[in-house]
């Protein structure tokens, strides 16, 4: 039985940041959230480890 794919962390508050690298609703950069579909679990993993914490930016 195959595992469920790692979710995205998105939270629908999209919106890059003044110098255009990353996402200020979910702290994702830029290359993550276009790469997000192809990366394997590890690198999602790596990447949710990374945004856990991350507090919106408000724009």
């Amino acid at each position: 039985m195959m595992a469920a794919p790692i979710d995205s962390p998105c939270r629908n508050l999209c919106s890059l940041d003044a110098e255009r690298k990353g996402c200020t609703g979910c702290g994702r950069t830029l290359d993550e959230i276009v790469h997000w579909r192809s990366m394997t679990d590890a690198q999602r993993t790596a990447v949710m480890a990374r945004v856990k914490e991350f507090e919106p930016i408000p724009s």
